[in-house]
């Protein structure tokens, strides 16, 4: 698995901020790559798994960082414009401290080392830029290293027999594809998904 000890998340939180702020409204109740999730539902995902992540990284544990991301359909709020740039520029400055890959720390309600909890916010931003960028018709460009980070943890996954709980059957994909239809390949979600092809 690629070390994450170096990488900044906040290239990649500001790829997801782009795309969040090109979604129009009419936009919200289109659908996604994620199976029986609208494009608010996703951004809704987003912006939880958003706010766990920073906490997990400041281990300040609790409500936040104790919830599965299964236990109820997420969705938005009316200021949700206004919270998700806040809560991924807070994401990324919380990962900037090195204590927030030692240790013990919690997400999802699973207890993992920080240096797994950072490894897994870096796939969820990057699997899910792609998601809300294919719902909404945006151009999608993620961060290099995250998506180099994301690649190779979803390639040391393939074998884990929790992997089903988390990620669907991986979609083969040819050798020689770009590094991000391999990922997403790898995430069990099909490249070539589509409003239009579901």
């Amino acid at each position: 698995m690629t070390d994450t000890s170096s990488i900044d998340l906040g290239p990649q939180t500001r790829v997801i901020a782009r795309l969040a702020d090109g979604v129009a409204d009419d936009q919200l109740t289109a659908s996604t790559p994620c199976p029986d999730l609208a494009v608010r539902n996703l951004l809704g995902h987003l912006l939880g798994l958003t706010v766990a992540f920073r906490d997990a990284a400041r281990k300040d544990l609790g409500v936040t960082t104790d919830t599965s991301p299964g236990a109820a359909v997420p969705d938005i709020g009316p200021g949700w414009r206004e919270e998700l740039p806040k809560v991924l520029d807070e994401l990324a400055e919380a990962w900037r401290d090195p204590g927030a890959r030692t240790g013990m720390t919690r997400a999802g309600g699973v207890d993992l080392p920080g240096e797994v909890a950072a490894a897994v916010a870096v796939d969820e931003l990057v699997i899910h830029g792609w998601d809300l960028a294919r719902a909404t018709g945006q151009e999608y460009t993620p961060d290099p290293a995250a998506l180099q980070a994301s690649h190779d943890f979803l390639l040391a996954s393939v074998d884990d027999p929790g992997r089903g709980q988390i990620f669907g059957p991986v979609v083969p994909v040819p050798a020689d594809a770009p590094l991000l239809d391999r990922a997403i390949g790898l995430s069990g979600r099909n490249p070539g998904w589509g409003p239009e092809r579901r």
